[in-house]
């Protein structure tokens, strides 16, 4: 610790000695310089939400202000520094939010103990020391010094993120200390709401936020409050089953349970040597529960702890000495026998005043310069659950009821995109050259519609030629398309343009029947009888003969074809459809 920390380590022992005179709380932390720029931050955020309704700030804004209020604070001279927009908010917001966090900052504890002239002038500092350690230039000034003297060798990136880890278990495990003994710190408490893992993410924090933000307590308070009201029970004190906080309930259960288990230890263990070891041992244990011993936050929990128990051991030691310098042989007032809380008035006092003053050389250590990663997010925190403190005091967005579209446009477009999911080529049967394609039926009927063909006026020939022609469709369009031998030959007579229309129309649920009606009357009728009764066309008898020719080969061929692409089952199946 340099020269300039220990004075001001000195000032903020003078505000312990004197702290009623500062503070109503006598377990009120201090804030170091990181902690005030995350409250500066989180203030800023706040204001933003109020006046444009974004929860948030960039850096170079929190950097700018940061910087402004320094100056002001101080009385320094900011006359050639713009003035951040909505100063006076800002300010009001930051001071609101350290009071209601039993937090005071370095420069209000310098500044009240020159007021009630606590401090000699020899131990005074200067606004503009306090302005270049609490911005990190006299660090830097200090690090550049022995940069020059000393050549200095490239880190590598493994040793980055090892320094990292570091950083962040330290602030984890400063957290738990900080919130056993000020239980209305809202930024120690968000550090360590879900390290480890309790299942407390974003969501769990804003809805606590949310509550004790309307029941005006702090969050760890909230916390408690409702815990013990489920623990509790009864008519009368049993939580609602519609409480926000309902579903978190086993991980603030944990969550809360082991601080108790923490503030057993403050008040069973009247020595604070012991008391202080047993609580960053169970501190460590709980943070490294469930992790593999070579992972790399388990060992940086581990020299975290053994450096912290080492500062106990010291401020242990230097107040004993102290005692015993002054000591007049006059031993201190200690409660009467017949005092009510004989045994508890004194319980854990003097752990909570050694805990106080680790906390009180943490927060005069100098801060960090990488201003972004404190800030906000990085990814390589991400892998241990940890999430900046502006991603947790901001509200997770939510839907406030209205839909783009109306319900019945979504549900059709659901229904729209599910069809097209399932619809898949479809695949024919073996019976598949009895039907025809639907396009292609959609055209023929079109087509023969806009056609006036005359109806036949005989009905016996007309239902022979029916019966004669779907038939000779079914067979064969195995190999020719029926559609397309019937287009061919429209135009060249009356009757070709007659089996056509009859051949193009659509199957209909009766076309079983028909089918078998057909087959009846092929076995009935002979071939001769349907020509006979049939009118022939005013063609030459060659043509006929030919196109006759024609068709009874199709037919043989199709017979043939159909009896070789037979397969398991089918001549059961057509025997059954024949019936």
């Amino acid at each position: 610790m340099t020269a300039f920390q220990q004075k001001v380590l000195s000032l903020i022992k003078c505000f312990r000695r004197q702290w009623p005179l500062f503070s109503n709380s006598e377990r009120t932390t201090v804030c170091g310089a990181d902690c005030m720029l995350m409250a500066l931050q989180l203030s800023m955020a706040e204001v933003n939400k109020q006046h444009h309704g974004d929860f948030t700030v960039s850096l170079s804004d929190v950097l700018e202000t940061w910087k402004y209020l320094l100056h002001d604070k101080l009385g320094l001279s900011y006359e050639n520094m713009k003035e951040p927009e909505n100063y006076a908010d800002l300010k009001k917001a930051y001071h609101a939010f350290l009071a209601r966090s039993n937090m005071l900052d370095l420069i209000d504890v310098c500044q009240k103990c020159y007021s009630l002239r606590l401090v000699s002038e020899d131990e005074s500092i200067a606004p503009v020391q306090l302005l270049e350690f609490i911005s990190g230039i006299v660090n830097a000034q200090e690090n550049n010094g022995s940069i020059l003297s000393i050549p200095s060798t490239p880190v590598n990136r493994q040793g980055q993120e090892n320094m990292k880890v570091t950083i962040l278990a330290k602030k984890c495990v400063c957290s738990y200390l900080s919130l056993l003994v000020n239980s209305k710190d809202d930024l120690a408490l968000a550090h360590i709401l879900n390290v480890p893992d309790r299942g407390l993410g974003r969501e769990a924090f804003t809805k606590l936020k949310h509550t004790s933000q309307e029941r005006k307590m702090s969050i760890f308070l909230m916390a408690t409050s409702f815990i013990r009201t489920v623990e509790l029970g009864g008519r009368g004190c049993a939580s609602s089953s519609f409480d926000p906080l309902r579903v978190h309930v086993k991980g603030l259960s944990n969550f809360v349970n082991f601080i108790d288990k923490l503030q057993e230890i403050v008040g069973e263990i009247s020595n604070p040597r012991i008391a202080g070891g047993r609580i960053l041992s169970t501190v460590k244990m709980h943070l490294i529960k469930g992790r593999s011993n070579g992972d790399p936050f388990c060992q940086a929990v581990e020299e975290v702890a053994q450096d912290l128990d080492l500062k106990i051991k010291n401020i242990i030691n230097s107040q004993h000495e102290v005692l015993t310098a002054s000591t007049t042989g006059v031993s201190p007032a200690r409660p009467k026998l017949h005092a009510i809380n004989h045994g508890t008035a004194y319980c854990g006092r003097d752990t909570v005043k050694v805990l106080l003053v680790l906390l009180d050389e943490e927060a005069v250590n100098p801060p960090t310069q990488n201003k972004a990663e404190l800030l906000y997010d990085d990814e390589s925190l991400n892998l241990f659950g940890i999430t900046s403190v502006l991603t947790l005091f901001r509200s997770p967005a939510q839907s406030n009821g209205s839909s783009p579209k109306p319900l019945r446009q979504r549900i059709q477009k659901s229904v729209d995109e599910k069809k097209i999911k399932m619809k898949q080529p479809s695949i024919k049967s073996q019976f598949s050259c009895t039907y025809k394609n639907e396009l292609s039926e959609l055209k023929d009927r079109h087509f023969l519609s806009s056609k006036q063909i005359p109806a036949c006026t005989d009905p016996t020939p007309k239902q022979h030629l029916k019966a004669r022609y779907l038939t000779e469709g079914m067979n064969s369009c195995l190999d020719v398309p029926v559609l397309g031998t019937i287009s061919e030959n429209l135009h060249q007579t009356r009757s070709y343009t007659e089996m056509g229309k009859l051949s193009c129309q659509p199957r209909n649920k009766n076309s079983k029947n028909e089918q078998m009606d057909l087959n009846n009357d092929s076995g009935k009728e002979s071939e001769p009888s349907l020509q006979k009764t049939t009118k022939r066309p005013k063609t030459s008898n060659n043509s006929q003969n030919e196109l006759d020719s024609k068709i009874g080969g199709k037919r043989k061929h199709c017979k043939t074809t159909s009896k070789n692409k037979l397969i398991a089952g089918q001549a059961r199946l057509t025997d059954f459809f024949r019936l």
